[in-house]
């Protein structure tokens, strides 16, 4: 009796065992379905909706600014670090501290005055950045310009680390004095594939045009973030789709400006402006001669666009800390270009500066 008693605890004790890895074995299958199911899957070119309005327009011979900047999603400032960065952190330190970088970024685009704005990483409202409405908040701020915004980080939970990222709406927006005929989101190669695609970014061009009076052309205005973590061939791919794309705004005779975080350094630029410590994080390098027409490559070699965020940066050794030089534009020929400057705020509110360009558009 007592041999068969043991079995018989024994055999519960399995059953048990295997009834709960069958459970989880179906909630991960059950979550990985619903995740795959509500994928975003964009398609290739979509319309971009634009939205307020602008009342300035644009002839040959005249000069604007334009300033492009990565915002971090209004948490990754002076005092966050950030996980895939070798930090520790996953969301913003909190809704106030997400509120007050918002406010001090707005702040800073006002001083700044672009007549255009290019922004990356703004939320509309993620679990990361503490379900801050960025996007609706600036484009309130910004009454007196046209806006348009691409998604290219879509999730509805992205389930790691621990404690998970969480729900992910995020894009890149164009802001404009000048009245924009239309807007367009562009898919860019993904380098993932299922299931990591599911929980990943779609990154893409947010294509902006605003017609040229007393011409048949157009100011073709790009806003990009390309590929960051991966193994390389997305921003081969990427960068390669890009120049391809410019190259035939430019044929066309249009005036071109893409500009964003790029997250490579062009190879015109100087590669040792800001070095790599052995361990960290490296960016990419854009060949400009992959790109046929005659394009201008601006980065700002004097200020770091952006810091590594192994650690905050807050009563840090800021002499020791790792900077990189990954935020500019790509202008054509028939554009000049007046002034290139990177603003050294010190990161205080992004983990990137904002790039200011000031340019004037050539008459024939």
């Amino acid at each position: 009796m007592k041999r068969k008693k043991k079995r018989s605890v024994a055999a519960r004790i399995f059953g048990t065992i295997g009834i709960v890895l069958l459970a989880i074995v179906v909630l991960l299958g059950g979550f990985i379905g619903f995740l795959t199911i509500a994928e975003y899957r964009p398609a290739d070119t979509e319309t971009a909706e634009l939205e307020g309005t602008a009342n300035g327009a644009l002839k040959p011979g005249d000069s604007f600014r334009i300033v492009s900047w990565n915002i971090g999603y209004a948490a990754l400032g002076e005092d966050a670090d950030f996980f895939m960065d070798g930090g520790t952190m996953v969301r913003g330190l909190g809704k106030e501290n997400v509120e007050a970088n918002l406010k001090g970024i707005e702040t800073t685009i006002d001083t700044l005055d672009p007549d255009i704005l290019f922004l990356q990483e703004i939320d509309k409202g993620s679990s990361r950045s503490c379900y801050v409405k960025e996007y609706q908040s600036m484009t309130a701020h910004l009454s007196a310009y046209q806006s348009a915004f691409a998604n290219n980080y879509k999730v509805a939970c992205v389930p790691y680390p621990m404690p998970p990222l969480g729900k992910v709406d995020s894009g890149v927006a164009t802001y404009s004095k000048y009245a924009s005929t239309d807007a367009q989101r562009v898919q860019l190669p993904i380098p993932f594939s299922w299931p990591v695609r599911a929980i990943n970014l779609k990154r893409c061009l947010l294509v902006t045009r605003v017609p040229i009076a007393d011409s048949d052309r157009e100011l073709v205005l790009v806003n990009l973030h390309l590929e960051a973590y991966d193994d390389g061939e997305g921003k081969v791919a990427q960068t390669k789709m890009l120049a391809s794309f410019l190259d035939a705004e430019a044929e066309k005779g249009n005036y071109v400006i893409a500009g964003g975080d790029f997250n490579q350094i062009f190879s015109s630029a100087d590669q040792n402006a800001f070095p790599i410590k052995e361990g960290n994080w490296q960016a990419g390098k854009i060949d400009v001669e992959q790109f046929a027409g005659d394009w201008q490559f601006m980065m700002d070699e004097t200020v770091p666009s952006c810091r590594l965020l192994n650690e905050p940066y807050k009563d840090a050794d800021h002499a020791s800390f790792q900077y990189y030089l990954i935020d500019g534009f790509i202008v054509s020929a028939n554009i000049r270009i007046d002034l290139l400057q990177t603003q050294d705020l010190g990161f205080v509110h992004s983990d990137h500066n904002p790039v200011l360009m000031e340019v004037t558009l050539l008459a024939d």
